[in-house]
């Protein structure tokens, strides 16, 4: 089931990217949107994991393009 609201802080401005959406897994949320942000290191071309800008979250980039964040819902 996907839900169009994000429980992300917007002081990280997320919920303003175009073509993100939100799906919840039971406890779990994963958030995807096309990364726009500008990044101070190198990074690699396929897959790039760091941690979140949260405590908690897992940020995966794919192709230098697609921004994946794994959660923990916020019920």
């Amino acid at each position: 089931m996907a839900y169009l609201q994000s429980s992300f802080d917007t002081r990280f401005s997320l919920q303003l990217s175009p073509n993100a959406f939100l799906v919840r897994l039971g406890r779990r949320e994963i958030f995807v949107c096309r990364d726009f942000r500008q990044r101070s290191y190198a990074v690699n071309p396929l897959l790039d994991c760091s941690t979140g800008v949260q405590a908690g979250h897992l940020e995966m980039l794919f192709f230098k393009k697609w921004l994946v964040i794994l959660s923990k819902a916020n019920w």
